[in-house]
C-alpha cells in the first residue's frame, strides 16, 4: 500500500527556535510632556537665536576693530601743541606769549593789531587784582611809614604802573566816547584814594604822581568833551559835582581838572563845588537854551 504523505517544507533548524521579539514600549505620559516641552524649548531658540535670523544671517555682524600701530614702539614723547595749551593758567600762558613776543617784535605787533581792545571792566579788573596785592601786604597794627613803605614798596609801584598804562587807553584820540573815558577816570580816581598814605612826604611821591596825572587825564577829556555839545553831557551826567567830590577827597590835587572844568564849560558855573548850585539862572545861556530846545535858534529882537 503506497502511503501518500503530504509534502513537508525544508528543515531549517534556526526556525526551530522561537523568535525574540522585543517589549512592547508603553510611554507614559511624563515621558511625553517632557518631549514635548523641549520640542517647544528649540522652536523658541530658533526663534530668537540671531543665526535663525534670515536678515542677520545675510550679513555678518561688525565688530569695532583696534588700530593697531605696527612697526611704533611705545616711548615717551612730549605733548602736543594744543595739549600742552590745555595745561597752562592764565598766568603762565600770558607769560609764554610774553616772551615770545618779546623775541619776535613781529608776533608782538600782530597780537596787538589783533587782540580787542580791552574794556573798562576788564582795566579794572586787572588793576583790582593789583590792589588786592597791595591790601594784603600793608602790616597789622601800627607800624612805622618806613617799614610799612618797604612791606607795599612792590604791589604799590605795580598798582602805579598799571595806572599809568590803562590810562591813556582810554583817553582822546584812542577812545572816542568821552563817556567811556569819563567812566573809567571815575573809578581810577577812587583807586587813587585807596593807596596808602605816608607821614614820611619821601614815601608819598607814588600817590601824589598818580594824582597829578590823573588830574590831567581829567582837563583833557573835559576839553575834548566841551567841543560836543557845548559840553551838555557832562552837566546830564553830574560829572562836575563827581569831579569836585574828588578834588575835595584828594585835598585839591586835581586842580588842573577843576580849572578845565569852569574854562572850557563855563556856563555850568564858576564854582562847581557848589554841586549844581552854580548853573547860570539866565533864560539865554547856553544850558537853558539847550533843555528848552532853542539853543542856535534865530534870536527875536525888538517887541515882536
Amino acid at each position: 500500500m503506497n502511503v501518500l504523505l503530504s509534502p513537508q517544507p525544508p528543515f531549517f533548524p534556526h526556525q526551530q527556535e522561537p523568535s525574540r521579539r522585543s517589549p512592547p514600549r508603553t510611554m507614559s505620559h511624563y515621558t511625553m510632556a517632557s518631549r514635548k516641552r523641549k520640542a517647544d524649548d528649540d522652536d523658541n531658540e530658533m526663534s530668537v537665536s540671531p543665526t535663525g535670523s534670515p536678515a542677520i544671517n545675510s550679513r555678518q555682524l561688525s565688530r569695532p576693530s583696534k588700530k593697531v600701530r605696527a612697526g611704533i614702539e611705545l616711548a615717551g614723547r612730549p605733548l602736543p601743541l594744543p595739549r600742552l595749551l590745555e595745561t597752562l593758567d592764565k598766568s603762565q600762558l600770558r607769560a609764554v606769549l610774553q616772551r615770545i613776543c618779546e623775541r619776535h617784535p613781529d608776533i608782538g605787533h600782530e597780537v596787538m593789531t589783533s587782540a580787542p581792545r580791552p574794556s573798562v571792566n576788564g582795566a579794572l579788573e586787572v588793576l583790582g587784582e593789583y590792589q588786592d596785592k597791595l591790601r594784603a601786604a600793608i602790616p597789622f597794627g601800627n607800624s612805622s611809614s618806613e617799614y610799612t613803605y618797604f612791606r607795599v614798596k612792590q604791589p604799590l609801584m605795580a598798582l602805579v604802573d598799571g595806572l599809568g598804562d590803562f590810562t591813556p587807553q582810554f583817553l582822546p584820540p584812542v577812545e572816542q566816547q568821552t563817556t567811556v573815558s569819563l567812566e573809567y577816570l571815575n573809578h581810577a580816581t577812587k583807586i587813587i584814594h585807596d593807596l596808602p598814605d605816608f607821614d614820611s612826604q619821601q614815601y608819598r611821591h607814588h600817590k601824589d604822581g598818580a594824582y597829578d596825572e590823573i588830574s590831567r587825564a581829567w582837563a583833557l577829556v573835559i576839553t575834548e568833551a566841551a567841543k560836543r555839545g557845548g559840553g551838555f553831557h557832562l552837566h546830564n551826567g553830574k560829572w562836575d559835582q563827581v569831579l569836585a567830590k574828588h578834588n575835595q577827597q584828594s585835598g585839591g590835587k586835581l586842580e588842573q581838572a577843576m580849572n578845565a572844568m569852569v574854562n572850557e564849560v563855563g556856563w555850568i558855573g564858576a564854582n562847581p563845588n557848589a554841586h549844581g548850585q552854580g548853573s547860570s539862572s539866565d533864560p539865554n545861556s547856553i544850558l537853558n537854551q539847550l533843555i528848552n530846545g532853542t539853543y542856535g535858534a534865530p534870536v527875536q529882537v525888538g517887541p515882536f
